[in-house]
């Protein structure tokens, strides 16, 4: 009687453990996944195809401005933010020395003529003398050459400034867009003090900007002049317009060793809701397709070597063959076998552990070309969402 009594007691421990062990197990299950359809509709629309590039936001145009003559800086009639014009005087330096050289070479161009004939070797090299003076003269003033706003000045009255400094060159964001370089970013990005480019003055296009990009070696055959483009700004959920302006020839390697070329985005119109030195992403429209019917990638079935979906009728779902042609990111057209406002079922994949909900509705469901919503995307309604988001 003690043996069975002790049998009976381990049996019985036996069976509590196996089901506290049971109990855990229905609580720490993975949560399976199950499959709820959904109804899409068939629409028609618009459908594009873009190839993806990110970028800087650069001044359209940016002027390095230095004195191409020596001498001491006698004003400086601009400060940093002023907006000037095309041809306006920024600086000037002493132009005595200047003006004596002038004088001098027309006088030696007046002798010249007075002892030959106006073919002479002489006069023709006095004419020479005359027009590089009176050209330093006018260099004695430096001149803005394009309209814009003056972003650094780097220098002050009573410095010493020297020649060998091109005066009016054009460093423009543009400039550099076939090698890929961003002359100059810096200083028109901050519009402050950073005069690393060496210039007396820095002036930078007012609220017109390019897109200083890159696209890569699989996608840059795709890409031509003139084309349409969307830029959105790091931090601004708004594209604005823009227009490739061109695209380089030459490739370099990003972080990663893969090649990637140049293109250059112009941005349309002046804008002030963007900034210079701004990270920024580029869709470039390479198709764009009207009156395109498509239905969601993912209600797209196959069997052997036909794809067909399950079309509504009557409340009932029926096999129905299709054609497809082109992806347009989640949607895929259909090029016969449906039309527009055809309903058709969506698998989408839903955790069953009691966190999915009919519909779509708080759960983690996925819809393509609806959006990921990891905290129950809303309530999904054929052919739209009801409180959803990406």
């Amino acid at each position: 009687m003690g043996r069975t009594r002790r049998r009976l007691l381990v049996v019985a421990g036996v069976v509590v453990v196996a089901a506290g062990g049971f109990a855990t197990w229905l609580v720490l299950r993975p949560a399976e996944a199950s499959t709820q359809p959904v109804i899409a509709t068939a629409t028609v629309g618009t459908q594009r195809q873009t190839v993806s590039a990110s970028g800087t936001i650069e001044p359209a145009e940016q002027a390095d401005l230095n004195f191409a003559v020596s001498g001491e800086v006698t004003e400086v009639l601009v400060k940093e933010g002023d907006q000037v014009t095309a041809g306006q005087t920024l600086a000037t330096v002493d132009d005595t020395l200047l003006s004596a050289q002038l004088t001098a070479a027309q006088a030696a161009l007046d002798a010249a003529e007075e002892k030959a004939s106006s073919d002479d070797a002489s006069v023709v090299s006095a004419e020479a003398d005359v027009t590089a003076a009176q050209e330093a003269l006018d260099n004695a003033s430096l001149k803005s050459t394009i309209a814009g706003t003056v972003v650094t000045v780097g220098l002050k009255v009573g410095d010493r400034v020297g020649d060998g400094a091109s005066s009016g060159s054009n460093n423009g964001s543009n400039n550099g867009s076939n090698n890929g370089s961003s002359n100059g970013s810096s200083n028109g990005a901050s519009g402050g003090n950073d005069n690393s480019s060496g210039a007396a003055f820095t002036v930078v296009s007012t609220n017109r900007f390019v897109v200083d990009a890159k696209v890569g070696a699989e996608d840059v055959a795709k890409v031509k002049q003139g084309m349409a483009a969307e830029v959105t700004a790091t931090g601004s959920n708004e594209p604005v317009e823009g227009t490739v302006q061109t695209v380089g020839l030459v490739a370099s390697a990003d972080d990663s060793g893969a090649a990637t070329f140049p293109v250059t985005v112009d941005v349309t119109g002046e804008r002030t809701d963007i900034y210079a030195g701004s990270s920024a992403t580029v869709a470039v429209v390479v198709e764009e397709r009207q009156n395109v019917l498509t239905v969601p990638a993912m209600a797209l079935h196959t069997s052997g070597r036909t794809t067909y979906v399950d079309k509504m009728v009557d409340g009932k779902a029926v096999r129905t063959n299709v054609k497809v042609g082109d992806t347009f990111g989640a949607q895929t057209e259909i090029t016969s076998g449906l039309r527009e406002g055809d309903q058709v079922e969506v698998a989408v994949v839903a955790p069953s552990g009691g966190t999915g909900g009919t519909n779509g509705r708080n759960g983690n469901n996925v819809f393509p070309g609806g959006g990921n919503f990891p905290n129950g995307g809303g309530d999904f309604r054929p052919g739209r969402f009801q409180s959803g988001g990406n």
